[in-house]
């Protein structure tokens, strides 16, 4: 979601420290749908690895980006009703 967006839609943004075990869209979205489709290819170099990346990000669809933000609402709303206390996946 944009900045122009989220003004729209009265959210606000809070900043999301590295390193943070919060969660985040692209460690249960974005980042393994990316490694399956990069997986057991050789790259020869840096250059190629960003753009067969770039290549498969593109090609991810809006409904794709869409699923994954109302998983991470089900997910956020899970660590509020656990009180913020550890659970494993459920």
């Amino acid at each position: 979601m944009n900045k122009k967006n989220s003004a729209r839609h009265s959210v606000t943004t809070l900043e999301h420290p590295p390193y943070s075990p919060d969660l985040a869209p692209a460690d249960f979205y974005l980042f393994p749908r990316l490694k399956m489709k990069l997986k057991g290819h050789r790259f020869g170099d840096s250059d190629e690895v960003i753009e067969n990346a770039t290549k498969q990000l593109k090609e991810l669809s809006k409904n794709g980006f869409l699923e994954c933000f109302e998983q991470l609402y089900e997910r956020w709303k899970k660590c509020v009703d656990a009180g913020g206390k550890y659970f494993e996946g459920q």
